[in-house]
């Protein structure tokens, strides 16, 4: 039964558990300490045989109290859509799941709209509701809505370059009006501000709160007591086993050619102890079966170490991809040529405890976060032109020296603001904030 003293937020999160999605993490992670920051929460998804390729994952619905509402709609199934080149999740199911919240914000008081997707196209529905309710949005920016990254780097967007411009050229027709309207806007990036300001002269930076997404000890708990039914990583076999988990894609070329190239360097130097080394990428695209795309393999071909390198491109569930971190020999943590780049997985590898090779542009804020915090062998890069001198390093300070005896521990007290409860009760002072006043207060 709600609370009738908590405030009340909607969570639009079309992706949601038990589907295993990136961007639903933020709404599953900050479910279980909403209501102890003074929030009701309701989250609005949709059902997850509507997300083409989604791996359903029961467990992750045990990560949150079982008595959080959660609304689900249906769209149009993939299957009636793909032949025509239709797979958009919002172009398929975003008219469902708008009329669903609209019946709900007709017959309840929200005293919040929250958008955590990157389903972008949602968040058009800010102005519209705030018009049509009066109630206040908030939106959380885990990727750029125009994203300049892919022109500027000549590099191939996802789905494609028609249907990126097309989706490019709506954002730009739709962000400077939901951006006007909302009433609190959080990013993954300390860069998203300052790009926003530059797109649009009257935004002042500052509105955006840096929050990148927490990290829950709970799950790595759960996930030592899970075990894959094929594992896809032979430990125990004798070699040494570094693991990637997550998305590839080209652009991680430089921070993948600094690994490989390295290790070739090491291969050359010392070949017996190289032969038994192997490095496995889970997980690396996006794309439903048989749709998906090899992006490590590519680049280790070019470096000639393909033979060491498995990739199995397709998601797996995500405890699954949690357990293969936790029995890693060493784990990679490698990011983006883009500088905005944030990935939120570097935090349950922090907790994973193992060995750990941190390779990203020297401007991502993850090389700051792992550089307070102490964790693993961090390696930055300015430009494409750095990756033989990283090589050299990651060389003989990794493959020679220091794989095993980089610190795996980190210090709990300054890792607490990175904890899911840690974000949650800083998200709860935004909401606070952005939140419409209670009924008779000025």
């Amino acid at each position: 039964m709600t609370n009738p003293h908590l405030r009340k937020v909607l969570i639009v999160s079309p992706h949601f558990a038990p589907v295993n999605a990136p961007d639903m993490q933020r709404t599953r992670l900050l479910l279980p300490y909403l209501r102890e920051c003074g929030w009701e929460p309701t989250v609005l998804a949709v059902t997850p045989e509507s997300v083409e390729g989604g791996v359903v994952e029961p467990l992750l619905e045990k990560t949150y109290p079982a008595d959080i509402r959660i609304i689900r709609v249906r769209g149009i199934s993939p299957r009636y859509t793909r032949c025509f080149g239709i797979g958009s999740l919002w172009l398929r199911c975003g008219r469902a799941l708008r009329k669903a919240g609209e019946e709900l914000l007709k017959k309840e008081r929200f005293d919040l709209v929250f958008f955590s997707t990157t389903q972008f196209e949602a968040f058009r529905l800010g102005p519209l509701w705030k018009t049509q309710f009066g109630v206040p949005y908030f939106l959380d920016y885990q990727d750029p809505w125009i994203n300049d990254y892919y022109s500027r780097s000549g590099t191939p967007p996802p789905g494609g370059r028609l249907k990126f411009a097309y989706s490019q050229w709506r954002a730009r027709r739709s962000e400077p009006e939901v951006l006007r309207s909302a009433s609190g806007i959080i990013a993954v990036s300390d860069a998203y501000g300052p790009t926003l300001s530059r797109n649009y002269s009257w935004f002042d930076s500052d509105s955006v709160k840096l929050l990148p997404f927490g990290a829950s000890e709970k799950d790595l708990e759960t996930a030592r007591t899970y075990m894959p039914p094929k594992p896809l990583v032979p430990f125990g076999d004798g070699n040494f086993h570094h693991v990637y988990t997550g998305r590839c894609g080209p652009d991680m070329s430089s921070s993948l050619s600094i690994v490989f190239r390295g290790f070739k360097k090491f291969l050359a130097e010392s070949p017996a102890e190289a032969e038994k080394m192997r490095f496995h990428f889970i997980g690396t695209d996006y794309a439903p079966r048989p749709l998906g795309r090899e992006w490590a393999m590519p680049i280790a071909v070019a470096e000639g170490v393909e033979k060491y390198v498995v990739e199995q491109c397709y998601r797996v569930p995500y405890f699954e991809a949690l357990h293969y971190l936790q029995h890693a020999d060493a784990i990679l943590a490698v990011g983006s040529n883009d500088p905005t780049y944030s990935a939120s997985k570097l935090y349950p590898y922090i907790l994973a405890r193992r060995p750990m090779l941190v390779i990203f542009n020297i401007k991502s804020p993850v090389i700051a976060i792992a550089n307070a915090l102490n964790c693993g062998m961090r390696v930055s890069f300015v430009n494409p032109g750095d990756i033989d001198r990283e090589a050299e390093i990651v060389a003989n300070e990794w493959f020679k020296a220091g794989r095993k005896s980089i610190v795996t521990e980190y210090d709990r007290t300054k890792f607490a603001p990175f904890t899911a409860k840690g974000m949650t009760h800083r998200l709860a002072e935004l909401f606070d904030e952005a939140a419409s006043p209670r009924p008779g207060t000025p």
